[in-house]
């Protein structure tokens, strides 16, 4: 059976009672649900902890369902859209003192997903390279920018 992205985040979000409508949006290679709720603060959480944890357990759950389920984003209340604008801003800034100075920088710690959209930002960038090292003690990692060689 393929899986349902959109009605098993609506059953998700119904079990935790919450009343909100999740819009559909096709992606290129993946799948973005926007959910509009009332009490989005708590949909998304501290530092948009608990929507990563709903996004992965969505995901997780459609991958058991179907191995070919596209990817999903969970969005609530446009948190992604602009922390996903203010990284890159901090990424570009960050990539222009590396090009500037010749020094590497490290960004804060980041979750996988951040890192991703880090990386995504400055690929292209034909004067900087981006690593991502892990911070001891922690799931999380730092990305370095360095002058490419």
């Amino acid at each position: 059976m393929p899986a349902q992205p959109k009605a098993t985040l609506e059953e998700i979000l119904r079990l935790l009672g919450f009343k909100a409508t999740v819009i559909e949006h096709q992606l290129e290679d993946s799948l973005l649900l926007e959910v509009q709720a009332d009490d989005s603060g708590r949909l998304i959480g501290r530092k948009g902890q608990t929507l990563a944890s709903l996004q992965y357990l969505l995901n997780r759950m459609l991958f058991q369902q179907d191995e070919k389920a596209p990817k999903v984003t969970v969005d609530v209340g446009n948190f992604r859209g602009e922390t996903r604008d203010k990284l890159i801003q901090k990424a570009k800034a960050a990539a222009e003192k590396v090009r500037r100075w010749g020094d590497v920088v490290e960004l804060e710690p980041l979750s996988a997903f951040d890192r991703r959209i880090v990386h995504n930002a400055l690929k292209d960038d034909p004067g900087v390279e981006t690593h991502s090292i892990e911070v001891e003690g922690t799931e999380l990692k730092v990305i370095l920018l360095r002058p490419k060689r």
